[in-house]
């Protein structure tokens, strides 16, 4: 049986990760919406990287109960798994918003130029 220390270190884990994916994420937006695209798409791909850390810490866990392990359920490991959830759903909404701040770039400079 995995003791809930270690089961909360990995709660703890997922939310410093996932924590540091919402920063990015948000600090992403910011950088699109001064059209700052190549530097928002770096800070996406900064917050993916920590999503993925967090998943693998994740997995660990998912693994070792599939293996036959008791795992105790924590209050911090629920608030990881919610930390984690929410920001996997914001990365996705906030790179639907780069790529809609992108569109209306593109068309401002068409409009600009007389192209529409």
């Amino acid at each position: 049986m995995i003791n809930k220390k270690e089961i909360s270190k990995v709660g703890f884990a997922l939310v410093a990760y996932a924590g540091d994916a919402k920063a990015d994420l948000f600090d992403a937006l910011k950088q699109a919406r001064q059209g700052n695209f190549k530097k928002a798409r770096e800070l996406v791909e900064d917050a993916n990287e920590n999503i993925n850390e967090a998943h693998n810490q994740q997995t660990s866990l998912l693994t070792q109960e599939a293996g036959g392990a008791e795992l105790d359920v924590t209050f911090i490991m629920v608030h990881g798994q919610d930390t984690l959830m929410t920001t996997m759903m914001l990365k996705d909404e906030i790179d639907y918003i780069i790529n809609q701040y992108e569109r209306i770039t593109a068309l401002e400079k068409k409009v600009e130029r007389g192209g529409l």
